[in-house]
């Protein structure tokens, strides 16, 4: 199978938004941004509304992924720098009700990044399996610049993942060891107790070992080298008593010296048996029926830009269409922003350079002004003197 979603300028004929009650949901635009390689094959679906929910999915010819591999992938540009939205992708079976699609929509599949703040900048990838939505346990950091960017998911029917961006993997593992799909293979034998005399303790005080008669010391100490002041006077301001200063002397708490503890049996380990619980399950990979993919986000600032969605059993197919197709848009949006940026430069310093100059000439105009001024004095006085 291979489902392409080609987004071109048809593609609200083949999208639908979502009507949920009680939300205010985003328009999406197409756009292929400030900057770009090919404006044509850069077009995007582009969130166009400040802090709006966006609801909006395409349905395709259902297929299974039993006993093949699953690569979902997309492009993603955070042109507005965002500071707060999601930029994930969910994958439904056939039962999604495409016009009342919302947050809690059941859904097989959901990754891609997210980013709020500086605290949460990762890749969810998110499996529903048996009517929970099951979190990966490890962090992935997504990219967070302004560029297009390629977001590939690979399940494969070993029950082993791959992700990838931008055609590099940054994790991989296994499902039942990444996510809590089942309950843990062992557990701590409920029979068993740490015995009353274990001694896991690795010191014992010395009992050989005695405070010395003179230890103990009173912290502080009255100032010897103090005086009273000659103006103090008993009646008025009581008995006159040093200021207390740090003994030099003082030795803190004693504590006998540590020797190694002869019963020590370090540290007790709870023994553990097969839990009973534990089934294993060989398709955690397997979705039954794949059918749609939507956009169910929050951006804060709108401005992101979606592409290149490819749902696929073939990793090779993908990463040659990321190679063919998102590579050069990412080198065509640097170079042109690069460009861009120096344009910038150049205007805010021939900006600069006209600011200091229109400022040198008022100095001039006012140094005119003052000498005519002690022109019109040294006249003034001169008729005086007359």
């Amino acid at each position: 199978y291979k489902e392409i979603v080609n987004i071109s300028d048809s593609w609200e004929k083949n999208w639908i938004y979502s009507e949920h009650p009680g939300k205010e949901f985003g328009k999406f635009v197409l756009s292929y941004g400030k900057f770009w390689n090919d404006q044509e094959n850069d077009k995007g679906i582009q969130t166009s509304q400040d802090a709006r929910f966006y609801a909006l999915s395409k349905k395709f010819t259902p297929f299974s992924n039993k006993d093949k591999t699953l690569v979902i992938q997309f492009t993603v540009k955070h042109e507005q720098n965002i500071d707060c939205g999601g930029g994930y992708v969910k994958v439904f079976d056939c039962s999604l009700d495409q016009k009342d699609m919302h947050g809690e929509s059941p859904y097989q599949i959901m990754f891609g990044p997210d980013i709020c703040g500086p605290g949460t900048k990762k890749v969810h990838v998110i499996f529903s399996y048996k009517g929970k939505n099951l979190l990966i346990n490890k962090d992935i950091r997504c990219k967070d610049d302004i560029y297009t960017h390629l977001y590939t998911l690979i399940v494969k029917p070993d029950n082993t993942y791959q992700v990838l961006i931008d055609n590099e993997e940054v994790e991989s593992g296994e499902l039942e060891a990444d996510w809590s799909f089942l309950p843990p293979k062992k557990i701590k034998d409920p029979s068993q107790t740490k015995p009353a005399d274990w001694d896991d303790k690795p010191s014992i005080d010395d009992p050989n070992d005695k405070k010395p008669e003179d230890w103990d010391k009173p912290e502080h100490i009255p100032d010897p080298e103090a005086t009273k002041p000659e103006d103090w006077d008993d009646e008025m301001d009581g008995e006159w008593e040093a200021p207390m200063i740090d003994n030099p002397d003082y030795k803190g708490e004693w504590k006998p010296k540590q020797i190694d503890n002869p019963n020590y049996k370090g540290p007790w380990i709870h023994p553990e048996i097969d839990n009973p619980e534990y089934t294993p399950d060989p398709e955690l990979y397997n979705r039954d029926e794949i059918c749609a993919i939507g956009f169910d986000l929050w951006q804060v600032k709108s401005g992101t830009i979606f592409d290149n969605v490819l749902i696929t059993d073939d990793p090779e197919v993908a990463r040659k269409f990321g190679e063919d197709v998102w590579k050069p848009t990412l080198e065509g949006e640097k170079k042109m922003k690069e460009s861009q940026d120096e344009e910038e430069r150049k205007r805010r310093d021939l900006e600069a350079k006209e600011n200091e100059d229109n400022k040198d000439d008022e100095d001039d105009e006012d140094a005119d002004e003052e000498e005519h001024t002690h022109s019109d004095n040294d006249v003034s006085i001169t008729i005086l003197c007359i």
